[in-house]
């Protein structure tokens, strides 16, 4: 890794350390440490208690990146865009009848640690029963800054995402588990210059079908609390094409064996109607704040899943260190399957296959 990362991020550690610190005491003293239900409260590791409490600590990828751009009103969409809109609805109303949002259950908790944090060897396990391990990723997964209070998400993918500012390092993992007090991982990557990167793993690394990160596109709680998402969202669908995918995904899951017309090509972008006016619609305020950013910068289609979902931050971040999980507050008393009741989901445009992508 350059080594600029590594300086120019220590300084900037350095300077503000002490202003996050008196934060996260003043926060502590008016909140108190909470815990998970029916766990105990985790004391708060010093090297992760000031990103944690400040909502900042998530990765930025390069200024450029696609997730960062807002999509002009006028833009020109899909010539198939009419079905792919159908088909989108079609997929809503099939499974379950509206979106998921997932909080705990797979929804990769991001845990930021400071430069300090001891490693660990995260081994790798053949969870898919290939009978070879990746060389490669072995090698990255070698040494591992994972604090010790770390848990991987609910749900049968274990995902879990470490970021350490200091080194501009992101790693990622799918079925992550201790045995024995070991950490292992069935597949995941590292992704080192994260400052630079466009925000894509190299293929074929990474966790999702697509090879796009989950940091960036998950819905983050201090973005609900200030009503404002600044970046493209992360969407999982049920049905998608196989054998065709879109840039940013430099690869895919898709599935259709029996050809049916209109499947969504994983890694293709789409957006709600720009010139709705959602201030007409009885929208759940999360709904809303979701809403605004569907019309400024869109979803990106980048995984299947057992429902059409989006991800929102796992409050494991929070409970983990021993601050309260901050969904009660922001969800009010609507059950989490309800929040996106009356979402506009008939009013989505597809975008031109690779839309963005760099000439």
């Amino acid at each position: 890794m350059a080594c600029r990362h590594l300086s120019s991020a220590y300084r900037r550690v350095v300077l503000f350390s002490s202003l996050l610190l008196a934060a996260s005491l003043t926060i502590l003293l008016l909140y108190g440490t909470g815990s998970q239900s029916g766990t105990e409260a985790h004391p708060i590791p010093r090297e992760a208690i000031s990103p944690e409490i400040a909502g900042g600590g998530y990765p930025v990828f390069d200024k450029s990146s696609f997730w960062y751009q807002p999509i002009p009103k006028q833009v020109e969409l899909d010539d198939k865009s009419e079905q792919f809109s159908r088909e989108f609805a079609r997929q809503v109303k099939s499974y379950f009848g509206h979106i998921g949002l997932n909080f705990s259950s797979y929804s990769s908790p991001l845990y930021t640690v400071g430069p300090d944090v001891p490693v660990v060897t995260v081994a790798l396990w053949d969870c898919l029963h290939k009978g070879s391990k990746d060389q490669k990723l072995a090698r990255d997964f070698a040494a591992v800054p994972i604090p010790s209070y770390a848990e991987p998400a609910d749900g049968t993918d274990s995902e879990m995402s470490i970021y350490q500012p200091a080194t501009d390092v992101l790693w990622e993992f799918w079925r992550a588990r201790k045995v024995n007090g070991n950490w292992q991982a069935c597949w995941g990557g590292r992704m080192s210059n994260v400052s630079s990167n466009p925000g894509i793993w190299q293929k074929p690394y990474g966790v999702a079908a697509t090879g796009l990160p989950f940091a960036p596109g998950q819905i983050r709680t201090e973005e609900l609390r200030q009503g404002e998402i600044r970046h493209v969202l992360g969407i999982a669908v049920v049905d998608a094409e196989e054998g065709e995918y879109s840039w940013p995904a430099n690869r895919s899951d898709g599935w259709n064996p029996r050809k049916a017309p209109n499947r969504l090509p994983e890694g293709l972008r789409l957006r709600l109607d720009p010139t709705l006016n959602l201030d007409r619609l009885d929208l759940h305020p999360i709904a809303k704040t979701i809403a605004k950013a569907a019309q400024i910068y869109g979803f990106v289609i980048w995984d299947r899943g057992g429902s059409v979902a989006l991800r929102a931050e796992n409050p494991k971040r929070y409970t983990m260190i021993g601050l309260p999980n901050p969904y009660p507050s922001l969800l009010g008393t609507t059950p989490n399957y309800k929040i996106m009741e009356r979402f506009p989901w008939d009013k989505m445009q597809f975008l031109p296959m690779n839309y963005g992508k760099p000439k």
